[in-house]
């Protein structure tokens, strides 16, 4: 009797465990992603590009761009409206830089001089 309860007991463990994969998966694949500023790729204005379009929390955000020149900076909301760069932000570099949203307001510029103020920035707001 013992065995029937630890195989019942080891079945609803696997059960569980295949389940909760499911769930990660089908979160994985329902992420969308999008190209910021579209075949233009990340750009000088580049503000309005977001408008019109929603995004989920999970889905990825694709930054095309010359990396000799610019660059991806994830900021706070200070920083989007003064185009600074805070403290310990995330600084990407490589032209191909794909950033996963999280969930409310992302907000991201150029912080090469002069680039976010000639609107080489944007904010997303993930549901």
């Amino acid at each position: 009797m013992a065995q029937g309860r630890g195989s019942a007991c080891q079945a609803t463990k696997s059960t569980i465990t295949l389940l909760l994969c499911l769930l990660v998966c089908l979160e994985t694949i329902d992420a969308a992603t999008y190209t910021v500023g579209g075949s233009n790729g990340w750009t000088f204005n580049t503000a309005a590009w977001p408008k019109g379009r929603r995004f989920r929390a999970g889905d990825v955000l694709v930054f095309n761009y010359n990396a000799t020149i610019h660059n991806v900076v994830a900021v706070n909301r200070g920083g989007y409206t003064g185009c600074t760069t805070p403290s310990g932000a995330k600084v990407y570099t490589s032209g191909k830089d794909k950033v996963k949203l999280a969930k409310g307001l992302n907000f991201f510029i150029c912080n090469t001089a002069g680039h976010c103020e000639s609107g080489m920035k944007i904010a997303v707001n993930a549901m």
